[in-house]
């Protein structure tokens, strides 16, 4: 298993004029430390209108400022929206292949939906149609990158004749393809499509990961005509991480960012059921159910302690942070994501982490 850093990139109340140039500063600064100690990758969210949890709206000029500043890490969209307005397929192909040539083919594509009120009502994007959106945009991708000449013929999209999109990615014939999901079922879509498995499940023991992993397996296992040119056969899962000297001193600074990041990531998710007003939510299901938890106030109670005793955070001293890591690799994980950063953790914390996890953790899975 391969360790990668994941950003939602939040900045906490009450704002100063500095805060959000702090929180990117910090996060380059971060990266470039993670790049130096051995970590595999670095993703970021592309998130809209997010006050506090999130201020990652165009993450590819951050991916271009860390491309610049580092040699091996690979750069990892975690996701870019593909709904339409979100972003044009054939935009997303010009800027992705632009990113690919500059840090010498080290891009990971990402891609995904959406799956909050704000974002969803704010762009106008009606939540039946995101996942027929999502499919149409990533083959205009794939051919706009594959084929010398693209015309988009779709549904959604489409271009008045051939165009000679430019410029295309150095990886061929493209860079490796995720899919983002949270549904149980969507593990299994993922998989048919052949795209690597981005699994948006946080807060669980990683054994509740396992079939859903196994449901990813199954589908790659029938797919017949992956949507690139090649499979991606990678599953990666994010989860909450802190490492520290010992493990009194890593719940101490997890304490308040960790179940903070949870209840929020809930919260936010669960507001498309209020704006559906119950009618059918289709293959965002999962919405009600999420609706359903906060309201019989179980999120209330969330506490760090429940998330170390069940395994659902990585957080401790790096023997206890290699043990918990242990428990997804053998769930079946292959690219852990870790949420460095989940809110407030100051960012000298967050460094002597990727230290430490670097120096003492990465090591035990090479």
């Amino acid at each position: 298993m391969k360790f990668a850093l994941f950003y939602e990139l939040p900045v906490p109340r009450p704002w100063t004029e500095r805060s959000e140039l702090d929180a990117y500063h910090q996060t380059i600064e971060q990266a470039v430390l993670g790049d130096q100690v051995g970590f595999d990758s670095f993703w970021t969210v592309e998130h809209h209108f997010l006050e506090e949890f999130s201020h990652c709206s165009n993450p590819e000029v951050l991916y271009g400022a860390i491309a610049a500043k580092t040699e091996r890490i690979r750069l990892g969209y975690g996701v870019r929206l593909l709904p339409k307005p979100y972003n044009h397929p054939i935009r997303t192909a010009e800027s992705v292949a632009v990113l690919d040539l500059i840090s010498n083919g080290r891009v990971e594509f990402g891609t995904g939906r959406s799956a909050t009120r704000a974002e969803l009502e704010g762009f106008g994007v009606d939540p039946h149609e995101t996942r027929e959106q999502w499919s149409e945009a990533l083959e205009h991708i794939v051919g706009a990158w594959t084929e010398d000449l693209y015309q988009a013929k779709g549904k959604h999209w489409q271009m008045g004749g051939p165009r000679r999109v430019l410029p295309k990615p150095i990886q061929k014939p493209h860079p490796p393809l995720w899919g983002a999901t949270s549904s149980t079922e969507g593990h299994y879509e993922i998989g048919r499509r052949g795209l690597g498995l981005c699994s948006f499940t946080v807060g669980v023991p990683p054994e509740d990961l396992a079939p859903r992993l196994e449901m990813y397996r199954k589908g790659l296992d029938e797919c017949v005509q992956p949507v690139g040119k090649f499979r991606n056969s990678r599953a990666a899962t994010f989860t909450m991480v802190h490492c520290a000297e010992t493990d009194d001193a890593a719940f101490a600074d997890a304490n308040v960012a960790f179940p903070w990041y949870l209840r929020t990531a809930v919260a936010h998710i669960a507001s498309l059921n209020d704006w559906m007003g119950g009618k059918n939510l289709g293959s965002y299901a999962y919405a009600a159910e999420l609706d359903q938890v906060i309201k019989s106030g179980a999120m209330d109670h969330l506490s760090l302690d429940f998330l170390r005793e069940t395994g659902s955070a990585v957080v401790g001293s790096p023997t206890r942070c290699v043990e918990l890591a242990r428990r997804y690799e053998k769930a079946g994980c292959d690219l852990l994501l870790c949420l460095v950063n989940p809110y407030n953790l100051p960012h000298d914390k967050v460094m002597k982490s990727i230290e430490l996890l670097g120096r003492e953790v990465l090591p035990e899975f090479s």
